[in-house]
């Protein structure tokens, strides 16, 4: 009797050790539940990566509520020649190189990790001429809005694809034998990769 008694237990404490270890409803390594997108507060860290390939760099920090969002960040683009990204009076006799410079990012979340945003980003910008070599500093406000999305690993890391468009004022430099006028919208294609170092439900 004693022996069926040990069995059973042994039993009901397998299966219950089975039945966790299968229970979804704590969702699974992609599909966390809660899902990442329904947190009510939490605290990020992201970089816009291909900046360090360049010799620049780029950090945010950024905090959530619910659905809305706003990032602080700071940029150097190191030899990246934003002149490309240019639209329409972009110039071939020139280059554009992101010195440091500070952002401020107000975001909202239309569906899931679907993010659409605005910014601000004061940029002091080094103007190269080409033919010459010399470089002169042109400071723009620039604004616009972005659309990326989180695709989150886990609960805690994610990569983050967007599309930035950038508008500014006319603004130009004067060299010795030409003038440089910016361009007064840039659009560029981004990827950040971010951590969620704190979060509350």
């Amino acid at each position: 009797m004693k022996n069926h008694l040990l069995i059973a237990c042994i039993l009901f404490l397998f299966g219950n050790t089975v039945k966790a270890q299968t229970d979804t409803t704590a969702g699974t390594f992609w599909h966390p539940n809660p899902p990442v997108y329904a947190v009510k507060h939490a605290i990020e860290v992201e970089s816009l990566v291909p900046m360090f390939f360049t010799g620049g760099y780029h950090f945010a920090l950024g905090y959530r509520y619910k659905k809305f969002r706003i990032r602080a960040s700071v940029i150097n683009g190191g030899t990246y020649n934003a002149e490309t990204a240019g639209l329409k009076n972009s110039s071939s006799e020139f280059k554009r190189y992101y010195t440091t410079s500070p952002g401020i990012f107000f975001g909202y979340n239309v569906w899931k990790n679907l993010e659409v945003y605005s910014y601000l980003e004061f940029h002091t910008f080094k103007i190269t001429q080409k033919s010459t070599g010399i470089k002169k500093d042109l400071k723009s406000v620039d604004t616009g809005l972005g659309v990326s999305y989180q695709f989150f690993i886990g609960k805690y890391f994610y990569i983050q694809p967007g599309l930035h468009l950038y508008v500014r004022r006319n603004n130009s430099v004067d060299f010795e034998t030409a003038t440089y006028h910016i361009p007064n919208a840039d659009i560029s294609p981004v990827i950040r990769i971010g951590a969620r170092l704190w979060k509350k439900y």
